[in-house]
């Protein structure tokens, strides 16, 4: 696999960790932002063992404000050299805006939500996504090549009741990237999404998980590595073609070939249409 820099944000803990860790296995050159920083200590002593062909560069830094995204884009480019790679994974959810108002049997409804959380999750969720996108795309199309990875969720997350504002941040950055891959189409760059396609086994979620079901057993979670092998294939050479997509990484069967895995665990990203009636 070629190395590339990249930028993996919420990529100190939980599933953007994973996929730091994934990407420096192959050889690339990841930077790792995240906002806690408590964090960083750990990465940084993990890829010392880890004696990985590429590297992690931990960096905390807050992507709710532009002023923040851009210096994330400028210390990436100073650090690492051209970024070609750029996984939006940052993400503030359910578990962490205010747990108690979406355990049963009365999730808090969207007029309760306020002004703060709104804005924080916007911002954090697709905000960050979009600025840093536009901010590094311009690069990756002058190059003639270049990755965007967003991670959304499913639909049956986004518009399940009490999720609000966490469920329609998400739908908007399933949907730009819908427009994203139209736009970027013939360039090099392409924009697809990766996700668990489940509930992910990160801090708080398994928790969680049991209170939002009716008997109080949390389902299989996604572990955070699984995410690694179609991020791995969406950033390669092999996927130079495939553009708008979303892959879910619940469905993805790592024994085999990678593109036939990718037909199976993939679609076209958006939203398929609810039936009239």
């Amino acid at each position: 696999m070629e190395q590339h820099a990249a930028i993996v944000t919420g990529g100190l803990r939980g599933l953007g960790r994973a996929m730091s860790f994934g990407l420096a296995r192959e050889g690339h050159a990841v930077l790792a932002v995240g906002h806690i920083a408590v964090d960083v200590a750990e990465v940084e002593a993990e890829a010392r063992l880890a004696q990985m062909p590429g590297r992690i560069v931990p960096l905390v830094a807050d992507l709710r404000t532009p002023a923040e995204c851009d210096r994330v884009a400028a210390e990436a480019a100073t650090r690492l050299g051209p970024i070609d790679i750029l996984v939006n994974n940052a993400g503030l959810t359910f578990t962490t805006i205010d747990p108690a108002r979406y355990r049963r049997p009365a999730p808090q409804r969207f007029w309760q939500v306020s002004d703060e959380i709104v804005a924080d999750v916007i911002a954090t969720n697709f905000h960050a996504a979009d600025r840093l996108s536009r901010r590094l795309a311009p690069g990756m199309v002058e190059r003639g090549w270049g990755r965007i990875v967003n991670v959304t969720t499913k639909l049956d997350t986004m518009n399940r009741l009490g999720t609000h504002p966490y469920g329609a941040s998400k739908a908007a950055l399933e949907m730009a990237t819908e427009v994203w891959a139209k736009e970027t189409e013939g360039t090099g760059l392409t924009v697809n999404i990766v996700n668990p396609g489940a509930g992910a086994n990160t801090p708080g979620m398994a928790e969680e998980m049991r209170r939002m079901s009716r008997d109080g057993t949390a389902p299989r979670l996604v572990e955070p590595d699984e995410m690694v092998p179609p991020l791995l294939y969406v950033v390669s050479r092999a996927a130079d073609r495939v553009n708008g997509y979303r892959f879910d990484a619940n469905l993805w069967d790592a024994t085999l070939a990678p593109a036939e895995a990718a037909r199976r665990a993939g679609r076209p990203a958006g939203f398929e249409m609810h039936p009239a009636g």
